[in-house]
């Protein structure tokens, strides 16, 4: 998770909301995948710090099927994040904070855990979860300062 959190750093030193995500190769320990969020830089809806993490993991690997992967991510994610964790087989998921506005793991959507779905997703929260959540209040107090929403 500290490294997630210093590619969240990286996010919010570029004007990004500051969330940062790493996938490990559980049978390497290797970090196979980093993202942080770039929205902005690359004008991308998608361009979250997990489908930027997934997307490098699965190069790495070869596969797209994230197996014997865990994902640590700094905010709980959103919908869409939360559906391709769930598409990539992803098996393991830690994230730092819960997000209450856009949370699909578990504050407003349950997707990880969704029996209707395909695969299920292994959850734990609350990782290193206030400082994960001070970085994203310093973020966005610096936005409302300078009147930026």
């Amino acid at each position: 998770m500290l490294a997630a959190i210093e590619l969240a750093g990286q996010a919010g030193a570029m004007g990004e909301v500051p969330i940062g995500c790493v996938i490990v190769h559980d049978p390497t320990s290797r970090i196979i995948g980093r993202g942080c969020n770039r929205r902005q830089a690359d004008h991308d809806p998608t361009a979250h710090a997990e489908i930027i993490a997934m997307r490098q993991a699965g190069a790495s690997l070869g596969h797209w099927r994230l197996l014997d992967c865990t994902l640590y991510v700094t905010l709980e994610p959103c919908p869409m994040c939360a559906g391709a964790i769930v598409n990539a087989r992803i098996p393991r998921l830690v994230y730092g904070c819960d997000d209450p506005k856009a949370g699909a793991v578990r504050t407003l959507y349950q997707l990880c855990a969704d029996p209707r779905l395909n695969h299920r997703v292994e959850v734990r929260s609350g990782l290193l979860s206030e400082q994960c959540a001070e970085l994203l209040r310093a973020f966005f107090r610096s936005q409302r300062a300078a009147g930026k929403k």
